[in-house]
């Protein structure tokens, strides 16, 4: 395997997107993947500009060793399209709303998270209007898609300078 960036993104990126990202990075150390693997999380929005992420994610994060306590939101920008190799979008309204932005020669690099991650199409609900359980779920859904995702990465090779046909 090849070294390899992901990033995940959601509406504000304080619930979802920064639960993918550390999900990712803890399975990828549990791997021995972590000196391969870059990983971050955005925001379609800046709402929540350098704000941590949702309590709720947190403590979900924290039940299964996941530590998401140095995270802080940000807004996807331009330089990420040059930066990372996979661009995940936790629904397909970030998905659209990420192509819109992206230029020409970086779509490719734009998924539906569950699409590239399982081979499947579903959104990752958004957990923020909900309560305790539904951060659970959420929690369990990122949680299979990320070791779906390392196992794939695992297996193939991928290049860092984008070509993602092996994972697709």
């Amino acid at each position: 395997m090849n070294n390899v960036s992901v990033l995940f993104v959601c509406l504000g990126n304080i619930c979802r997107s920064p639960l993918a990202e550390g999900v990712f990075r803890h399975i990828a150390e549990q791997q021995g993947l972590s000196g391969r693997v870059t990983t971050d999380s955005a925001g379609t929005g800046g709402w929540h500009t350098g704000e941590a992420p949702d309590r709720r994610s947190i403590a979900v994060a924290a039940r299964y060793g996941v530590d998401l306590s140095k995270l802080k939101a940000r807004q996807i920008n331009k330089r990420d399209f040059q930066t990372f190799d996979l661009i995940l979008g936790m629904d397909a309204s970030n998905v659209t709303n990420i192509r819109r932005i992206s230029p020409e020669g970086a779509r490719d690099r734009v998924h539906l998270f569950s699409k590239l991650t399982l081979g499947e199409t579903w959104d990752v609900p958004d957990p923020y209007y909900g309560d305790a359980s539904d951060f659970e779920r959420v929690y369990h859904m990122i949680s299979e898609g990320c070791m779906s995702l390392a196992d794939r990465l695992k297996s193939s090779d991928m290049s860092a300078s984008g070509n993602t046909s092996s994972v697709r």
